[in-house]
């Protein structure tokens, strides 16, 4: 009896897993097929933007953030700076750059959300047709600003780039690992989607919104993954985010240890509080009322970080062996089995076709181990997990 109490536990937990798996694996392999299908639309006659820039302390960085931003600006566009409870002359330092500059001072408020929201508040005194946020420490490449907001504009949805971490020269194999997950989550699994016409979560840079959408969206929260949590509450309010893969921003991998792990933390652990917190209500949503892309988000969504989702995998497997060996019921390790063989193709897959240039073959075989150090992390969720948005260090400090 305890046996087949077991076995069934197994298999439902095994079952549960297969989801989020499932949902990865057509994303990656929707994302290796080549299609001109779903070609990102563009409007023909290029919108006025506002660029819209949240800094806190960036003073080391925003410089070159407002250049790159300045060149891609057309006439009547605008480039606004809001230096967010600064301790350096991030103010002056985009002064100087070209930005128009307004300063926030709220200690108690403190967060890339209600930055946001001061900015679009003050650019209700002239409001542009579009409104395009990128973060103080990111690059657009050539021609990303024409495209998103030309995308934004013949879609009429909030538009999402390419967002591309990257690691500097020499970094170590840990570093080469998480920018492997992070372009499985940035780039495969949105272009995925996007091939089968699909929406994409935001990323919280390069993102283009219709003034329409951001002006009356809830932007002054202290959500520490503030933007998973906006596209999730526009996708319910009826505006799906589109993902543009032609238009990319770029960033870096903080130099320092400490600032990685606050970045770890505040990324996996914010998207796992919006995991538990809004995916029931926004799949409960999409079968309530039938709709096919909120229930792609929804799933899209249910979809761990990878590290955790390869120790799920794991842990399941491991458990299902044990349970043929001892008790020779082999039921659930059919169904791990199959499991196991989805996830390890979807991950080879991503790799082969979109990170080769990142790490090689055998270094991509040093991943579980990557998972497996990254465990302490996740059982913090459960006991100590991070609420409150806190910003990574930069290099020298």
């Amino acid at each position: 009896m305890l046996t087949t109490a077991i076995s069934i536990a197994l298999l439902a937990v095994a079952g549960l897993l297969a989801i989020p798996v499932v949902v990865l694996a057509v994303q990656v392999f929707c994302a290796m097929v080549p299609s001109a299908r779903f070609q990102t639309p563009m409007a023909r006659v290029r919108p006025k933007v506002a660029v819209l820039v949240p800094a806190h302390d960036e003073a080391s960085g925003i410089a070159a953030t407002c250049k790159t931003l300045g060149d891609q600006l057309g006439i009547g566009d605008r480039l606004l700076v809001v230096a967010d409870n600064c301790s350096d002359d991030t103010a002056a330092v985009a002064r100087n750059a070209g930005a128009e500059v307004i300063e926030r001072r709220d200690p108690a408020r403190r967060g890339k959300g209600y930055a946001l929201d001061f900015g679009v508040r003050h650019l209700e005194m002239q409001p542009p047709e579009v409104v395009l946020v990128v973060d103080a420490d990111c690059l657009l490449t050539e021609g990303a600003l024409d495209k998103l907001v030309r995308a934004c504009a013949a879609s009429n949805r909030p538009v999402q780039a390419t967002y591309s971490m990257r690691n500097h020269s020499g970094a170590p194999l840990r570093l080469r690992i998480a920018e492997f997950a992070g372009v499985v989550k940035n780039l495969v699994r949105p272009l995925g989607y996007r091939r089968l016409g699909l929406p994409c979560q935001l990323m919280g840079t390069g993102m283009a919104f219709p003034w329409s959408v951001i002006s009356r969206a809830e932007l002054a929260t202290g959500h520490i993954v503030e933007d998973m949590k906006l596209g999730v509450d526009l996708a319910c309010a009826g505006s799906t985010p589109l993902f543009c893969p032609e238009a990319e921003v770029i960033s870096h991998f903080p130099d320092s240890s400490q600032g990685i792990q606050t970045q770890r933390i505040r990324w996996e652990h914010g998207h796992l509080s919006v995991i538990v917190a809004d995916a029931p209500r926004l799949l409960a949503m999409a079968v309530r009322e039938r709709n096919v892309p909120l229930l792609a988000m929804a799933l899209d969504l249910a979809v761990p970080p990878l590290a955790l989702l390869a120790l799920l995998v794991t842990v399941v497997v491991a458990a299902s062996v044990l349970l043929a060996v001892i008790f020779g019921n082999a039921g659930p390790l059919w169904v791990g089995t199959v499991v196991l063989a989805l996830f390890s193709s979807a991950v080879a897959g991503a790799w082969a076709r979109f990170a080769r240039p990142v790490l090689s073959a055998r270094e991509l075989a040093f991943a579980p181990v990557y998972a497996l150090l990254k465990i302490p992390m996740y059982l913090r969720f459960v006991s100590a997990k991070q609420v409150e948005w806190v910003r990574s260090a930069r290099k020298g400090e």
